[in-house]
């Protein structure tokens, strides 16, 4: 008897989320901003600043890599630490990339492939990756049933690599609490730049939508990346197998192939309805499975999303009514 979606399963060795195959493949894209964005960088984004401004914007702490003549020497003395002075035109794109961590993303850990997690932290690291390679702020948020890290955004060079670091300690073994993380994540997230949210989505979609909407009225610009196991889209399992619950001790028997018609049709109707809250609060909705190389699927997302912001500035059609999923 099969065991199907099995949130049980033992965690997998440490992972390197870097995967230097993926990050070749997708270094020749830009991650650009749809809307006007916080921050100038000549050439990549647009910026509500006119002019080049030399006013100062606010102070950060010092990180490995930042050019010491920013250092405010004052407030060194003041506090006895490290800070840096940043100015309007050195504010750049503020990237949150937001990873539910919660049990039911570690489905497919100790089997042959990637389990949902691995797969969503494996997009987290390359994004970090590609926007620190385009001098642009990226930060980080893990939660579960509570926000676990913040990472706020940041170019340093090694940005990216303490982002990676924090995914290979993250386990993802409790149960999440959409209501209470989503009601916090834009309090959280106040500076307007890009979020993007990866997560199995298993939660009440109202809520969703209400996050969805807040985060529209700071004018950020959102990415809903939906991942699911290719066993959750496929629905493989045969005879009567033992389900599992991902987050609850909850478990049913049932006979799969009988069940299959019926599951697939609940999913296609969930889906429906994730793919009509992005367009009512135009988000992109970008649907990924960990059956679909990720190399192909992120480059195949970036290229699209380039290529429909073009159209836009260029009188295009609403680029959110034409996204599709892969």
């Amino acid at each position: 008897m099969d065991k199907g979606l099995d949130g049980n399963h033992a965690m997998a060795a440490k992972h390197n989320y870097l995967d230097p195959r993926i990050l070749n493949k997708i270094a020749r894209l830009e991650f650009r901003a749809r809307r006007v964005v916080e921050g100038f960088i000549s050439g990549l984004h647009r910026s509500p600043y006119r002019g080049f401004s030399v006013e100062f914007a606010e102070y950060r702490q010092y990180a490995p890599g930042d050019d010491i003549k920013h250092i405010d020497w004052k407030a060194w003395g003041r506090a006895d630490r490290y800070y840096v002075k940043q100015y309007e035109e050195e504010t750049n794109l503020g990237c949150h990339i937001v990873l539910d961590c919660s049990k039911s993303m570690a489905y497919g850990a100790g089997r042959v492939g990637m389990s949902k997690f691995d797969y969503g932290a494996t997009v987290a690291a390359s994004l970090a990756f590609l926007l620190q390679r385009q001098q642009d702020a990226v930060g980080a948020v893990l939660f579960d049933s509570e926000i676990r890290t913040v990472i706020p955004p940041r170019s340093s060079p090694r940005q990216a690599f303490a982002i990676a670091h924090a995914l290979e300690q993250c386990r993802p073994d409790h149960r999440s609490d959409v209501d209470t993380v989503f009601s916090r994540l834009p309090a959280q997230i106040r500076r307007r730049g890009v979020v993007v949210i990866i997560s199995d989505l298993f939660l009440d979609l109202a809520r969703l939508e209400t996050m969805l909407q807040q985060f529209g009225h700071q004018r950020h610009d959102v990415v809903l990346l939906h991942l699911l196991h290719e066993d959750e889209v496929r629905f493989p399992f045969p005879g009567q197998t033992q389900f599992l619950g991902l987050e609850t001790a909850e478990e049913i028997l049932a006979d799969a192939p009988g069940l299959r018609r019926s599951y697939l049709a609940a999913l296609d109707d969930f889906m429906r309805q994730v793919r009509q809250i992005c367009s009512r609060c135009r988000s992109d909705h970008v649907f990924v499975h960990t059956g679909m190389p990720l190399d192909a699927a992120l480059s195949a997302y970036l290229a699209r999303r380039h290529s429909l912001r073009r159209g836009v500035r260029h009188g295009g059609a609403n680029p959110i009514a034409q996204e599709a999923e892969p």
